[in-house]
């Protein structure tokens, strides 16, 4: 694998941070980028070239890959979206513009990256896209309806440029983890703060008996994996000469996958709504 080049965003910690130190260990040349200029600086005191690129930001998107094709001379094998957050609310409780915000950097941002970098794979022939989407992406949770939206959508546009891109030589590739070691939750509490206004909620009641799984640290959930499982995935999307168009990584991943494919969607609700 020695020369290849990929591109990885949301490197600050968890599943891209893993990902980043996997692929340099295989021989890649990882561009670890960041939303945060203080995460680049920390990653390349790794030893890392960290362009930052900032989902909500276009300006930082078309820099950080300027600055990605300057430096490979204007290639790049490979592009891992990774770069997401939560805002965990009841839908109902959601204001339009906290879910257009989540859209944005769970979805948008990618939509622009990955249009910018097309261009380029068509030149040489050939790329790989890998998508880091969720079990959330296929089934839906309480309480996420941001977050689920943000990845159906992410599913939708991928499954659709998977097709389109036939015959290029480009595969467009879907990571579908389920309950893997992040921050994410922690890193969703500000978003929840900023936008659910749960004190004057019609489900106030339910919020006072939930909070405590936003707030206090519970340690590993069931089935969690660490991240270092997603990058096992990444690693045959980026590297096997027939790569799959999706890939699940943990257990629950594999049971939803399966019981969405024989359960009636009324007895699939009554399942989620207990857990």
């Amino acid at each position: 694998m020695a020369g290849r080049s990929v591109l990885i965003t949301g490197c600050s910690s968890g599943i891209g941070l893993d990902a980043a130190h996997g692929m340099r260990a295989r021989g890649w040349r990882v561009f670890a980028s960041c939303r945060k200029e203080a995460d680049c600086a920390r990653m390349r005191d790794e030893g890392f070239e960290s362009p930052r690129i900032d989902y909500e930001d276009s300006a930082t998107i078309a820099s950080g890959l300027n600055e990605v094709l300057e430096a490979t001379g204007g290639t790049l094998d490979a592009v891992f979206n990774n770069g997401a957050f939560a805002c965990p609310g009841a839908v109902e409780d959601l204001p339009t513009d906290g879910l257009r915000e989540v859209f944005e950097a769970n979805f948008f941002g990618w939509h622009e990256l990955t249009r910018q970098v097309i261009p380029v794979m068509r030149k040489q022939g050939h790329g790989r896209i890998v998508q880091n989407s969720s079990i959330l992406g296929f089934v839906v949770a309480q309480w996420r309806g941001a977050y689920v939206s943000s990845k159906w959508a992410l599913e939708g546009l991928t499954d659709t440029l998977r097709i389109e891109m036939r015959g290029t030589g480009i595969h467009v590739i879907l990571i579908e983890p389920g309950p893997v070691t992040s921050k994410i939750r922690v890193n969703s509490i500000p978003h929840f703060e900023r936008w659910i206004d749960w004190k004057g909620s019609a489900r106030k009641e339910q919020y006072e008996g939930l909070l405590h799984r936003l707030y206090e640290d519970r340690g590993r959930d069931t089935f969690e994996l660490p991240a270092s499982a997603v990058t096992k995935k990444l690693v045959h999307a980026l590297e096997s000469p027939r790569p799959k168009p999706r890939y699940y990584v943990t257990t629950p991943t594999y049971l939803m996958g399966a019981l969405k494919r024989v359960l009636p969607t009324r007895a699939l609700d009554w399942l989620i709504s207990k857990g």
